[in-house]
């Protein structure tokens, strides 16, 4: 152990640094660590910079040891040196040293922590940051840096109705929630993907239950945290007088969005999948949110439509019940044609797989026009989702060449001219 009493160590340090041979002390050391950092590039540059991808944990292990364990043994000689040539202990040094010793053990525990996860829970940039993290937060504990800054935080307080809050209460307020709300949003995490599973209940149902849970977990979160610095709930009612005056004036919008959002999640009006048609645009809904529906086109474009225009106006929903969709291809035959082969000839065009056989496609006249007899064929789509350009392509290739086996004009426009000549002679 370095020191029993921190505050010793910090005032011993303190002497000695202020002492006459201080900073040439600590300049030795900054020059040791100097010669680990470029040693370290150097064997990096040339065993470990070529295929990082095919590094052991071993291999590995030993690069992250050249920094501290070169420095340490710097300062260690450096030290010995020192007390021959001066006749007195380098207490700057003697820290040094121990410090990168326990650098060493740090990056040996992250490292294997590291290889022991799963490839890819942790990044070897994390790693190093944690690792410095951990090294910086021994070394403030080891020589008593820790309590001066602690009661430098204290000392900066301020009130707030009858509480005493100072700078150390509001950043330990904002490390405890961090961590509980990060510990809050993994277990909404597990609970959503166990929800999700759930094939028995309505998708709609289950991201109700999702976004219930995520809310209700992150404001515990907040009212566990708060009590455990030391901060009364009671402050929050302030602020929740003004959140309630910003929701009645400024916010409600947002307010009247989320509410329906859950409305819509809970009544199953709208689903993931359903094809809808808003303000003449038609999509199907890819996406539900607690402020807006994603509703996305056929040709990739999304139009975000925020859940209180799909409460307060008319929404036509396609496949509220069932999914398949009824359209109709028109066509017009020659007068003479027999309209029963003709009609016939239509429902065998419209055979298709993406067709549904019950019911089955049906064929009509519809009207009888100035260059020939409107027909029309209507059939049921099952998968409208997939498209419908293709499809009509495809009956109306069909029906083209159905019609040519058979003998069946289509008719085009035509118009006879009458030139009436009133001259009396030749011009």
């Amino acid at each position: 152990m370095l020191a029993h009493d921190s505050t010793l160590t910090f005032d011993r340090l303190l002497a000695a640094i202020q002492g006459p041979t201080g900073w040439m002390e600590l300049l030795v050391a900054a020059v040791g660590v100097g010669l680990a950092f470029w040693l370290s590039r150097r064997i990096h540059a040339r065993y470990f910079a070529a295929n990082p991808a095919d590094w052991g944990f071993g291999k590995y292990l030993l690069y992250r040891l050249v920094l501290p364990l070169s420095a340490q043994l710097w300062t260690q000689v450096a030290a010995v040196l020192w007390q021959l040539a001066v006749g007195v202990r380098s207490e700057l040094l003697v820290v040094s040293a121990t410090l990168l010793f326990w650098m060493s053990i740090i990056r040996v525990m992250t490292a294997v922590v590291r290889h022991a996860l799963p490839d890819g829970k942790l990044e070897r940039s994390t790693e190093h940051f944690l690792a410095m993290l951990l090294w910086t937060g021994f070394a403030s504990w080891a020589v008593g840096v820790d309590t001066v800054v602690l009661d430098w935080l204290e000392s900066i307080s301020f009130r707030v109705g009858k509480n005493q809050i100072d700078l150390l209460m509001i950043l330990s307020a904002l490390v405890w929630v961090s961590v509980i709300m990060v510990g809050a949003l993994w277990v909404s995490k597990l609970i959503e993907n166990r929800v999700m599973k759930l094939s028995d209940v309505d998708l709609s149902l289950r991201i109700v239950f999702t976004k219930l849970a995520r809310t209700l977990l992150m404001v515990t979160g907040v009212l566990v945290a708060l009590p455990i610095v030391g901060i009364d709930l009671t402050v929050l009612s302030v602020f929740g007088g003004a959140l309630g005056v910003g929701l009645g004036f400024g916010l409600q919008k947002i307010a009247s969005n989320y509410v329906s959002g859950f409305i819509i999640l809970l009544d199953r009006s709208i689903r993931i999948g359903d094809r809808l048609m808003v303000d003449n645009r038609v999509g199907y809904v890819s996406k539900i949110t607690s402020r807006f529906v994603v509703l996305k086109s056929a040709d990739g474009s999304e139009a975000l439509v925020p859940n209180d225009t799909l409460i307060a106006n008319t929404v036509i929903n396609q496949s509220y019940t069932d999914k398949s969709l009824w359209i109709s291809l028109p066509i017009q035959v020659a007068y003479g044609t027999d309209l029963h082969q003709a009609l016939a000839l239509l429902c065998q065009a419209a055979t298709h797989p993406r067709v549904k056989t019950d019911p089955a496609p049906s064929a009509f006249v519809v009207a009888f026009a100035d260059s020939g007899i409107n027909l029309e064929v209507g059939l049921w789509v099952s998968d409208p989702e997939n498209g419908m350009l293709s499809l009509r392509s495809d009956i109306n290739l069909r029906i083209w060449q159905l019609f040519s086996q058979h003998g069946i004009q289509i008719p085009y426009p035509q118009r006879e001219v009458h030139v009436l000549n009133h001259g009396n002679g030749e011009a």
